[in-house]
């Protein structure tokens, strides 16, 4: 049987917190406790939950921006959640992020070609910087922007063409996932349902898979096939997207499906 293209085992993400108070006892945060999950190439998983339900932290421990307390996380049945930072850098190409903010996520210092063109530096080191200025501007094609975009900076464009600019460095090393943290969260309702459907036509052509991680559990069914609902730092239902919107069975479940507005897409 194939191995999944990622699999994540029993994963926890535990902090040390200083209570307050006379006595400031401490105290454990435990953001991930035990979540396990799979992905197949091409295939979109949703995370949803609330604010502080730990699903961000999931994705940041997958890519080594937050530390695994323990747990097992595999890429394509090759354990990768010990690695050291020299060592991981291999699969980091292959696992990219898309985050919230699209103006946070981008040097302001930095053109739209030196912040889509730096993991290419990184990555492909014999490339030229003309084949990198080439490849850039294919880039910027490709997520609906221009070439004459190339020296401008993150401030001169709205939030969703920053937004691109995101989708494209994470596109520029050709990763096989995508771990999308909100990345409609912080637009206009008519920009979202743009993002949102230029992601599923870059699936279609690049046989991408995607980690949807989010609230809103209207642009969550609208993207995934299977669907994880986090609370607490724990999965408490999954299953496939009917299941999940149809006959829901935690009462988290059904809260959220009935407090949260769907996306016109």
């Amino acid at each position: 049987m194939k191995a999944p293209l990622l699999e994540v085992r029993d994963l926890k993400v535990h902090y040390s917190a200083r209570g307050g108070g006379v006595f400031g006892r401490s105290g454990v945060v435990r953001a991930v406790d035990g979540v396990s999950f799979a992905i197949a190439e091409g295939e979109t998983v949703g995370l949803v939950g609330e604010s502080g339900s730990g699903k961000t932290t999931v994705g940041r421990a997958i890519v080594k921006l937050a530390p695994v307390t323990s747990g097992e996380i595999f890429w394509r049945g090759q354990e990768i959640a010990k690695l050291g930072e020299t060592a991981f850098r291999p699969y980091r190409r292959h696992i990219q992020m898309i985050f919230q903010d699209p103006y946070g996520s981008l040097n302001p210092r930095l053109s739209v070609e030196a912040i889509v063109g730096e993991a290419l530096e990184i990555h492909f080191p014999k490339m030229t910087r003309a084949e990198r200025r080439e490849r850039v501007a294919e880039l910027l094609r490709h997520v609906g922007l221009q070439p004459e975009h190339l020296a401008r900076y993150p401030h001169e464009f709205s939030g969703g063409q920053r937004q691109r600019i995101g989708i494209a460095r994470a596109l520029a090393v050709e990763p096989r996932l995508i771990l999308c943290d909100e990345p409609v969260s912080a637009l206009d309702v008519s920009v979202q349902a743009q993002i949102v459907n230029l992601l599923q036509d870059l699936q279609d052509q690049l046989g991408l898979a995607y980690l949807f991680i989010g609230h809103d559990l209207g642009v969550i069914e609208h993207v995934s096939r299977r669907v994880l609902v986090m609370r607490e730092g724990r999965i408490v239902e999954q299953g496939a997207r009917e299941e999940i919107y149809r006959r829901p069975r935690h009462e988290y479940t059904r809260r959220l499906l009935a407090a949260v507005p769907s996306v016109a897409v």
